[in-house]
């Protein structure tokens, strides 16, 4: 490692507060207006909560929020607080609109880059809230031996669980809250339990079954339960349908997340490529990002049928990676593989690996998309890194994370100046300067946004974003035309990219065809089922344009 990467984070001992909502996607498919309501107004509880008991709001992606507390007392007061608090509110709602919190909290070592904290401390406790109940609170035994004569709680014994991509199993105990469990704490003697009743399944598995029903008994635990299409948030589409998983970073270091969200990314973009599939957008699949969650879950959270997870490990320049595809509908692996290659080998590699999951799906290509997807050139690696890590930047929306995007795709523009993707993102940069008036001359920022999108143009004609920013550029010119044709271009290059989607309904609905507006962004909002509010403002308008206003309230309200 790098003096550089060094002195860019620093370990520190923290307790980390993750929560998500149960039931997330059933809730949205119910009534997609409502929980985003109900969610934001939640999120703003949670987070003056943490503020109040002397923590800080981490990140709050989708439906999960993630803070962190000097103290594990604040921060096991704080959940006790937030549960209290949303069971109040939820019981003004019907039954199938109250929305309930998970909370798992853990004493561990992170790594702080920035404002962001990376680690094991962090993934534990994730893991612990996938194992609390809706409305409970699972604490690690690092956070219970620094709580248990301090509050007045009762606690669980849940034993030691095995969770992924920890090493060694975590004690777990759920929080009791109930007044008669103060003092309490229940199940101590659970492990030798646990053991004495194993030993005993063990010696009637042998004398019955004899080592066969040993290993058939082992294996148990593997078995993936299958997925319900019955219980999935949106109906599956006419064609093979995949959300891709963040693959797991496994060589230790948060600096080397990059390397595993751009793998993740670059697998994402290519599939999305082919009209023959259905594709969940990225920024709703990096949700589940750090989260011990099953395929079966994610499966009917986003109404698709194949899931995708992976992992990457990095040592000098090696490079191994694993991915498996699972129908999550039968619970079946279609495909797993394992690669130890060359750093270098990267593009390829990940090229290869779209390939065999086509093939995996059955999917017959046409020569247009089997030309896209073979690459003709390959970008210089470093300048990826860089442009992998500003798109991180990109994304967060702010004046700052705008600006340290953009030196980063400088970067990798002066690294590799024929890199058409960077220079593509580079435009968006200046053109959101210029649109949020985050620069100090808006005209200099929109013609320098200009002067990209001819360059990335020139340089590659077939990726959708820039078409995408030419539409973005030609709408603010009022050229609706030129920007309802480089839209349609966008989605015919990206069928199951979202965001050209949306963008070419709000071209449409600036020239009053609501009409052809409408199915464009609700494709958008099925393509990213985590879609933000910008997604639901453009919807009310398009309803407010077609005079159904009892849906724009909806959408609006």
């Amino acid at each position: 490692m790098s003096l550089r990467a060094q002195e860019s984070f620093k370990r520190k001992l923290t307790a980390i507060l993750s929560a998500d909502v149960e039931g997330y996607s059933r809730l949205m498919g119910e009534d997609e207006e409502a929980t985003v309501r109900t969610l934001t107004t939640y999120r703003e509880v949670l987070s003056t909560l943490v503020i109040d008991h002397n923590g800080r709001v981490v990140d709050s992606p989708g439906d999960n929020i993630l803070a962190e507390f000097a103290s594990v007392v604040d921060a096991v007061q704080c959940a006790v607080a937030v549960q209290k608090e949303i069971k109040s509110r939820n019981d003004e709602l019907p039954e199938n609109r109250k929305m309930r919190f998970r909370i798992g909290i853990n004493l561990g070592d992170v790594i702080q880059e920035e404002e962001r904290i990376y680690g094991d401390g962090v993934n534990i406790a994730a893991r612990l809230e996938g194992l609390s109940e809706p409305g409970g609170i699972c604490i690690s035994g690092t956070s219970y031996d620094q709580v248990k004569n301090k509050l007045n709680l009762g606690y669980k014994n849940l034993g030691e669980h095995s969770v992924k991509n920890i090493a060694e199993p975590v004690r777990v105990y759920r929080v009791l809250t109930e007044f008669e469990a103060a003092g309490k704490v229940i199940g101590e003697k659970i492990k030798a339990e646990r053991w004495l009743a194993l030993a005993a399944a063990i010696v009637l598995i042998v004398a019955v079954g004899g080592v066969a029903g040993w290993y058939f008994y082992l294996h148990q635990s593997t078995k993936i339960e299958p997925a319900s299409v019955e219980k999935m948030a949106y109906p599956l589409p006419d064609k093979p349908s995949i959300a891709v998983l963040p693959f797991d970073n496994l060589s230790g270091i948060p600096d080397q997340d990059y390397l595993a969200d751009g793998i993740t990314e670059n697998i994402i973009t290519a599939l999305s490529y082919i009209p023959e599939i259905f594709v969940i957008a990225r920024n709703s699949t990096f949700t589940y990002k750090g989260k011990a969650v099953k395929a079966q879950k994610v499966a009917e959270d986003l109404g698709v049928r194949y899931i995708l997870e992976g992992s990457v490990q990095r040592a000098g320049d090696r490079l191994r990676i694993t991915a498996q595809l699972i129908d999550a509908t039968t619970g079946r692996h279609l495909w797993a593989d394992r690669y130890d290659r060359d750093l270098q080998d990267l593009f390829v590699l990940q090229d290869e690996i779209t390939l065999k999951i086509v093939f995996a799906l059955e999917v017959k290509l046409s020569v247009g998309v089997q030309t896209r997807l073979t690459r003709k050139t390959m970008p210089n690696l470093e300048a990826w890194s860089y442009y992998v890590r500003g798109f991180g930047h990109m994304k967060r929306h702010n004046k700052t994370d705008n600006a340290k995007a953009r030196e980063l795709f400088e970067r990798a523009a002066s690294l590799d100046p024929g890199y058409a993707p960077v220079l593509t993102a580079l435009g968006f940069t200046h053109f959101d300067d210029a649109r949020h008036g985050w620069s100090e001359s808006r005209e200099e920022s929109r013609l320098r946004a200009v002067e990209l999108a001819k360059k990335a143009l020139a340089l590659d004609d077939s990726d959708p974003m820039i078409h995408a920013l030419w539409g973005a550029i030609y709408l603010k010119q009022k050229r609706y035309d030129q920007a309802i044709a480089e839209g349609e271009k966008s989605v015919a290059l990206g069928p199951n990219e979202s965001f050209p989607h949306l963008l070419l309904g709000m071209y449409l609905s600036h020239t009053g065809r609501y009409k052809e507006a409408l199915p464009l962004v609700r494709k958008a909002m099925r393509l990213n089922p985590y879609y933000p509010s910008t997604y639901l403002q453009l919807l009310g308008g398009i309803y407010l344009g077609m005079e159904a206003y009892e849906k724009a309230i909806e959408a609006l309200i």
